[in-house]
């Protein structure tokens, strides 16, 4: 018999997928809070999938957001090389956007791979964090829960992430990127909690679901097991 998965949870797949895809878009525009703080454009979008992530996790468990989790991770790689190919197909001789479009597109490897990485290892942290305390916690404290793991994927994700990708940036000037940018998306998924907090117990009586990872493998590589 085949696994049958809610209409609510393959919404939350495809926003969770669409969320990363447009966040390493944004990315190439750095804007600034002023006081010497420049952030990516990433981080107006990316929380969001930390939320996403909270919400598969809280409502379907662990493997099921691992599976949603690889999943992105597969199409943000596919956007990646693709882009690439494009980027490089000769530009049509009356159109004049392929400067912007290279800019946009083409990535340094050091850089796609850095963002790839720091989005797996980001995630599944959080995922995992999520998972552990719900049982430890016997589904109480939501909220708790999910700053504390989005607070442990986030800080994850920029570790790998900023050395990978600014190697040779001063250490003193990548520590305040870092902090800054941990800092912003924390602050950005704790002024959204209500509203997560409301949409995990509405897809919850929604989908009458409400799973505990007792005795799962955290394996992060054993995607089939869903």
């Amino acid at each position: 018999m085949k696994e049958k998965y809610s209409t609510t949870f393959l919404l939350m797949a495809v926003a969770f997928t669409v969320c990363l895809i447009i966040s390493n878009l944004f990315a190439t525009k750095v804007f600034s809070l002023g006081w010497g703080i420049n952030l990516p454009g990433a981080v107006i979008i990316f929380p969001i999938s930390y939320i996403l992530n909270d919400c598969l996790t809280e409502v379907w468990g662990y493997r099921k957001a691992r599976l949603v989790i690889w999943t992105a991770f597969a199409a943000n790689f596919a956007v990646v090389i693709l882009g690439q190919l494009v980027v490089w197909l000769p530009a049509a001789s009356f159109w004049d956007g392929g400067e912007h479009f290279d800019y946009v597109f083409t990535m340094a490897p050091r850089v796609a791979l850095a963002s790839l990485l720091a989005f797996l290892a980001g995630s599944t942290l959080n995922a995992l964090v999520l998972s552990k305390m719900k049982v430890a916690d016997k589904g109480r404290n939501f909220g708790v829960r999910a700053i504390v793991s989005s607070l442990a994927g986030e800080f994850v994700d920029s570790l790998i992430f900023m050395p990978l990708a600014f190697i040779g940036t001063p250490f003193k000037v990548l520590a305040t990127m870092m902090l800054a940018q941990v800092t912003f998306k924390v602050l950005y998924e704790i002024v959204a909690l209500p509203l997560t907090a409301y949409v995990v117990r509405v897809v919850k009586r929604y989908d009458n679901t409400d799973v505990f990872d007792e005795g799962i493998s955290y394996n992060p590589f054993k995607v089939r097991d869903i």
